[in-house]
């Protein structure tokens, strides 16, 4: 069965494909924008749900030490071109505008003062309402084709759509619980574009398992650096949270964006950054008796984080102090894989922003834009992933209505 409106609709009929962060604040800024009609399609129950689950709930939308050396993508070029056209500030003035107050930490983090994600989908949601975007909740669109000139959206509970704009906003392949399940690309894929390799970032690590047995749940703040081989990557400042399969925490999620595609991943953790190894060699020796040796971390590490390390010390060789501290200093992990598409935040890979043209148009398909996590662009934990959602979205609403 055909969806009719056309005896309601004014303008153009523009279809956002995606209930998302960006999908969400592009269907908005559509509608305010210009006399068109304009559709939102979101598969779940409801819109905003992952967004309503970013910051561990609380809502970290953005961060203001934006700039594109943050992201990875085939074209930071025009990466750090759209953010500058929608920078933090832009962003947080148009939520303002809707009713919302922010405040930022000491990483430039920016939350909603009430420190709840969700509170930011209610002021979408409200918004959409008043701007008068149609909501079609619980339609997938499981084929999109030309028709005449715009397209045929087909949707795999019945029925379809004309429309001539459409904006895919559909999400990348990443925590699937939320409805982002990879069939977006189908659909970029069925109009003649290509995919770079998708992997999972933000994402736990799994580790060889000898050196995190029994330290499940113990969390530490440390400095991490990620490794290829004997090739440093990046290193990090943060929690680390252990786990029985490896390693999770803000500094992990952050680091494992990294190893995508390393041939030898591998961490080291420094759980006493700001002390030397030199320094804590001495200090240990001269502790050595004052306390049996499965305490002579006590104090300084978590209890079974130390015992872990004097155990591990006393291996190949037997245990001395100098050893110990070598091991505070850079506790070596081997990384063996992560927990895949269903534990990560977001994905890596996409449609090549090469295959868009400057306001995000496919320049396979006329009058199809693209926005958000489908395309070839993941940034950093911290607000950075949420904020390319809203600043592409942004950036194709003003192409389309510029047009």
């Amino acid at each position: 069965m055909k969806m009719r409106y056309n005896n309601r609709m004014k303008g153009k009929i523009i279809a956002v494909v995606g209930g998302g962060a960006g999908g969400m604040l592009c269907a908005h800024a559509l509608a305010e924008g210009g006399e068109n009609t304009v559709f939102l399609i979101e598969r779940g129950a409801r819109a905003g749900r992952k967004l309503s689950a970013t910051g561990n709930g609380q809502g970290n939308i953005t961060n203001l030490h934006m700039d594109a050396g943050h992201y990875f993508s085939d074209d930071r070029d025009k990466v750090a071109r759209i953010l500058r056209e929608f920078s933090p500030a832009d962003l947080l003035s148009y939520l303002e505008n809707l009713g919302g107050l922010f405040e930022s930490d000491e990483r430039g983090r920016v939350y909603p003062c009430g420190r709840q994600a969700s509170a930011v989908t209610d002021l979408l949601r409200f918004a959409l309402e008043r701007a008068g975007v149609r909501l079609l909740l619980g339609h997938t669109v499981c084929s999109l084709a030309g028709e005449g000139d715009g397209y045929r959206l087909g949707f795999a509970e019945g029925g379809d759509l004309h429309a001539d704009v459409v904006v895919l906003a559909t999400g990348g392949k990443a925590a699937k619980n939320f409805g982002t399940d990879g069939t977006g690309y189908a659909l970029a894929r069925s109009l003649g574009h290509t995919l770079t390799p998708l992997f999972p970032a933000l994402v736990q690590l799994k580790t060889e398992t000898a050196p995190v047995r029994g330290l499940k749940g113990v969390r530490v703040h440390c400095l991490v650096t990620a490794f290829d081989g004997d090739k440093a990557l990046h290193h990090a400042r943060g929690d680390v949270i252990f786990t029985d399969y490896g390693v999770s925490g803000n500094a992990v999620f952050l680091l494992s964006s990294y190893l995508t595609d390393a041939a030898a991943p591998r961490l080291t953790l420094d759980f006493l950054p700001d002390r030397g190894e030199e320094e804590l060699a001495l200090f240990l020796e001269r502790k050595e008796g004052l306390c049996p040796r499965e305490n002579l971390l006590g104090c300084i590490l978590p209890g079974a984080l130390g015992r872990a390390v004097i155990r591990r010390a006393g291996e190949h060789g037997g245990f001395t102090a100098r050893r110990a501290a070598a091991l505070v200093k850079g506790y070596p992990l081997i990384v063996t894989g992560t927990l895949g598409f269903d534990g990560a935040q977001v994905t890596r890979g996409g449609i090549p922003l090469s295959e868009t043209d400057g306001g995000l148009q496919s320049l396979r398909a006329k009058n199809v834009y693209f926005c958000g996590e489908i395309l070839n662009v993941d940034g950093e934990c911290g607000g950075y992933n949420l904020h390319w959602a809203f600043s592409s979205a942004m950036h194709a609403a003003r192409d389309i209505l510029r047009r």
